[in-house]
């Protein structure tokens, strides 16, 4: 039984409304004035107050300071006579949950209180309703899915329902659409094993690749004169974009379109397609000083500057271009303050590490993982730290520029839980969703084994060189140490593998209000 406390200095005219509170199993405690109802507050835990405007001695307003100083989470109705804006913009100011005009009648007492006290379990439950059927309308889905952008879709779905999850306390859902996930990723694997080679080919219409961002986003706008500025934000997954949209709402129109990540999904690979508008076998041919076959991978980024001039000189494009890589809050502190320099250019690249590095650090600081256990908790720290970051207030500069702004990933993140044994020799990469290497040996229904990788437009990285890509949420170990890690990597973020959450990626354009 919810226990209201009434406190309005004509309460014995309102004993009809109090009465019908009762007979709808609300307690009600009243009160005459602003004095005695602090000191009940003080005394006894209520859920609600209905707090007059206008009482003798202690108006509503004092008493709602009061009330608010003592606990800051008790919700207040506050009634009146007086229908001045000016009054309700100040007693909004005081954080009043609502407020209603006298004369009232029971039934707007009542609906008051219920939208209050009673909305978060009539929402859980008409949400339980709508989950279940939505969740049963994906396994349908699932069975008729042809095109890209049918997975595209089904991604969204799947997405948004996940994180309006988040604020349920039934765990039974979170289940059932994390079993619905992991059949997705399983039929989404096959899906992209089949048709990926098509795709690079031109052979079958597939999705836009990530060799497809600067020549279908970038380029035209330059081509118009337009000032642009790209923003790649290193392993940013579709939910993770959700949770910063809308910081962009006040100050610009926002357009979120999608992408597939070239293979494997992974920094090296799919942000050199990006920058080169080039396959990576491409760029190992047409430009081999910038891609070396004895630099580790991490050092294969560092041309990203030198890649994107030569899309534009192939592109026949003459602008100037600037780029800039923010590490820490140091760098983009930096970046802040010499905005006005950057933004003179034709184009400015920028590409933000943070997220990547929480991925990574995920796996390696325990605190981390306690931080974070879940894609729940793993959203809400990326909203967080964007939240309390400068980009917030750079973004917000770039507004008053007349730029069009693209932000974009270069590949997600998938939470590998289950480990695939491989074997192959001490020269094989070490990365954990995909390896290349000679005589690699994996189960094939865990991963896309990848004979010639030429013809999947990789680089073969020497004689009898083989790739191998995870699938699902399995990620890549050795027997040797089996155990060891096993345990180290399980239920931590990584990419590189095929996965909704790796390959299909938000491309949006920002265009200041």
């Amino acid at each position: 039984m919810y226990h209201i406390l009434w406190a309005d200095d004509e309460i014995e005219l309102l004993q009809a409304h109090v009465r019908f509170l009762q007979s709808r199993d609300y307690r009600v405690t009243t009160v005459t004035n602003g004095d005695d109802a602090l000191a009940r507050i003080q005394q006894t835990s209520f859920d609600l107050v209905l707090l007059d405007e206008t009482m003798p001695g202690k108006d509503g307003l004092t008493t709602l300071n009061e009330i608010k100083d003592y606990n800051p989470q008790i919700p207040v109705i506050m009634i009146t006579k007086n229908e001045e804006e000016s009054l309700m913009e100040e007693a909004i100011g005081k954080r009043i949950d609502d407020y209603l005009t006298k004369p009232v009648n029971p039934s707007q007492i009542l609906m008051a209180c219920k939208k209050i006290l009673q909305k978060k379990n009539i929402i859980i439950e008409k949400r339980s309703q709508s989950y279940a059927s939505e969740i049963s309308k994906l396994s349908m889905n699932l069975m008729t899915i042809e095109s890209p952008d049918d997975w595209i879709n089904h991604a969204l779905k799947i997405s948004r329902m996940d994180m309006e999850l988040d604020a349920a306390t039934d765990s039974d859902f979170r289940q059932i659409l994390y079993d619905q996930r992991k059949e997705s990723n399983r039929e989404f694997g096959r899906y992209v094993e089949k048709n990926y080679h098509h795709w690079i080919y031109g052979k079958k219409e597939g999705p836009r690749l990530s060799v497809d961002v600067v020549p279908d986003h970038v380029i035209p706008r330059l081509k118009k004169k337009k000032k642009t500025v790209l923003v790649i934000i290193d392993c940013m997954r579709m939910d993770q974009w959700f949770m910063l949209e809308p910081f962009f709402y006040e100050h610009f129109n926002v357009n979120t379109e999608y992408f597939f990540s070239i293979l494997p999904t992974a920094t090296p690979f799919s942000r050199n397609a990006i920058f080169s508008g080039l396959f990576p076998v491409e760029i190992e041919k047409a430009y081999p000083e910038l891609w070396s076959l004895n630099e580790d991978d991490e050092s294969l980024n560092r041309y990203e500057k030198e890649l994107l001039e030569l899309q534009l000189k192939r592109q026949r494009v003459t602008a100037q271009s600037k780029y800039v890589k923010i590490m820490n809050n140091d760098d983009a502190r930096n970046f802040e303050k010499n905005l006005d320099s950057y933004m003179d250019s034709d184009l400015l690249a920028v590409v933000i590490n943070f997220v990547d590095i929480l991925a990574h650090s995920r796996s390696d600081l325990p605190i981390l993982k306690e931080i974070a256990p879940n894609e729940a908790a793993y959203r809400s720290l990326t909203r967080s730290w964007f939240e309390h970051s400068p980009f917030v207030s750079i973004f917000n500069k770039m507004a008053g520029y007349d730029a069009d702004i693209i932000v974009t990933s270069d590949h997600g993140s998938v939470r590998g839980l289950r480990a695939s044994k491989v074997i192959g020799d001490r020269e094989t990469s070490t990365s954990l969703r995909y390896k290349y290497g000679r005589s690699l040996k994996v189960d094939k229904k865990q991963a896309v084994y990848l004979k010639n990788p030429e013809e999947w437009k990789l680089p073969k990285r020497g004689l009898n060189t083989t790739y191998i890509i995870a699938k699902e949420d399995y990620y890549f170990v050795y027997p040797t140490n089996y155990h060891k890690y096993l345990n180290q990597y399980k239920d931590s973020f990584q990419h590189g593998g095929i996965s909704l959450e790796e390959v299909i990626l938000p491309l949006i354009t920002l265009k200041a209000k």
